[in-house]
């Protein structure tokens, strides 16, 4: 097991395009998540790669020292359990028309936002998600 500073640097030469630590990848999740909540409304493109924070926070997880992993474990487990509130599981159906699906076990991409405004909400709606529009209000 690694410290978050051996995990950042790791993960950044497997690819990641910087040396992220937890506390980054924590704070672009609640980001996300909230934005999730409110209505996110840039575009499909973005929205896939925000959701690749939590992407990293999975691959850290496994390389992390113990330690690390309880610190965090609570506050993850929150916004995941947001995150679930906030959208709507529909497979990866609507998401894997504009974006390959990772692994099953990832399983933030096989949902999508409930409140589908702006972009997003149009290009996930034209791809048969059903959610709620508060633009048509």
């Amino acid at each position: 097991m690694a410290t978050e500073t051996e995990v950042g640097e790791l993960l950044h030469q497997r690819g990641w395009r910087t040396a992220f630590t937890v506390t980054d990848r924590v704070n672009a999740w609640a980001a996300l998540v909230s934005a999730i909540e409110r209505g996110y409304s840039d575009d499909i493109y973005e929205y896939t790669n925000d959701l690749y924070c939590r992407n990293w926070l999975h691959e850290a997880w496994i390389l992390l020292d113990e330690h690390i992993v309880q610190l965090w474990t609570p506050r993850i487990k929150a916004l995941d359990d947001r995150y679930r509130a906030a959208t709507v599981d529909d497979d990866g159906q609507a998401l894997d028309q504009f974006h390959r699906l990772p692994c099953p076990d990832l399983w933030w991409w096989r949902r999508h936002p409930r409140i589908l405004t702006g972009d997003l909400g149009r290009s996930l709606r034209s791809a048969g998600a059903i959610g709620t529009d508060p633009d048509a209000a």
